[in-house]
């Protein structure tokens, strides 16, 4: 995600792009349910930076269905299913604060949805939410940048790089150099001191004849989401010790025990993934240079909100190259500065 979407802003401004991507390397962004949520729900707070960078979302994504004249973006209530009355009333409390404008102040006793279990507790909505249909996004994206002679497919070996006032790789030359690896930025020997920490997640496609929720996102401890007809995307688990993009037993077993609390339908397991994702340690992108070289950068650690800051970051990320704003120590990579 965060490569994608800076390559394409690098393109709009008049960079000239060459992306290196193995994308057998990194699982995370192809499972990805791609759920944009402008609230947090464990402290029911509003999204760090939301009216910063939703608005900026929409128009990236939009302008690329426009591109590409396909349906990237879906906008969907998430239901919030509730477990126990402290819930209701706090989020009676905060429809009438910060998130009036994205929390439905309607609490609904008796669950309308078919084959969704009924809830003592009821449940109500999260407004101006949906999702992006990444798998798309980045098929359109690797695609465009394959037809602009901007892409190539194969692993980047570090080794390769030599380091001057001009970059050389292979037969490439170039000015700079951003490095956008996700949680596998580990190895990169410029970069492997940024204190990550990455966290697999595991997700179920699952068919399920009698289950109806419309465009709406079940969420109660997992979530579900209606792919088409009767396919639906169950997610997701949180995992920091098995950083490997192989799915678990474990994991299976737990999305099937919450999704049994969430439904009570018959379903079938269609596919079963893992990802890894790139969080930091603060739980905040990572953005600029290296200490030590002004012309390699970073553009990395977007985490599990990667849909939404990316194109808001991307755009600030251009500022920064072309010299039109500073990084804000919050994203600024120089917060890690080992030689400090």
């Amino acid at each position: 995600m965060a490569g994608s979407v800076l390559a394409l802003k690098l393109i709009e401004h008049n960079f000239t792009v060459k992306v290196i991507d193995k994308p057998e390397l990194s699982n995370c962004s192809k499972i990805a349910a791609g759920i944009y949520n402008p609230v947090v729900f464990k402290r029911l707070t509003k999204s760090w930076m939301l009216d910063e960078v939703l608005p900026e979302m929409l128009r990236f994504y939009k302008s690329q269905e426009e591109r590409w004249n396909c349906k990237l973006v879906t906008e969907r209530n998430i239901v919030k299913l509730f477990s126990e009355e402290q819930e209701i009333i706090l989020w009676q409390k905060k429809t009438n604060g910060e998130l009036e404008n994205y929390l439905d102040k309607i609490i609904h006793k008796t669950i309308s949805y078919q084959s969704i279990k009924q809830n003592e507790f009821g449940y109500s909505k999260v407004k101006r939410s949906g999702n992006l249909d990444v798998k798309t996004f980045l098929d359109h994206t690797r695609n465009f940048l394959m037809q602009n002679g901007s892409y190539l497919d194969e692993k980047f070996d570090h080794s390769e790089l030599k380091v001057s006032e001009t970059l050389h790789y292979k037969t490439i030359r170039a000015s700079s150099i951003i490095f956008c690896e996700g949680h596998l930025i580990k190895h990169n020997p410029f970069f492997k001191y940024i204190p990550l920490k990455p966290a697999k997640g595991e997700t179920l496609t699952i068919e399920a004849d009698d289950l109806r929720i419309g465009d709406d996102i079940i969420n109660k401890n997992a979530f579900v989401m209606n792919l088409n007809s009767n396919q639906f995307k169950v997610g997701a688990t949180y995992n920091w010790e098995d950083l490997s993009d192989d799915p678990t037993q474990g994991g299976k077993e737990d999305l099937e025990a919450k999704l049994k609390k969430i439904i009570n339908c018959n379903y079938k397991i269609i596919s079963h993934e893992a990802g890894v994702r790139p969080s930091v340690i603060d739980r905040r992108p990572l953005l600029g240079k290296h200490p030590k070289y002004d012309n390699i950068y970073v553009f990395n650690g977007l985490g599990t909100k990667g849909v939404m800051l990316a194109p808001f970051f991307a755009e600030y990320m251009l500022g920064y190259l072309t010299n039109k704003n500073s990084l804000n120590a919050e994203v600024d990579v120089m917060r890690f500065n080992p030689l400090e």
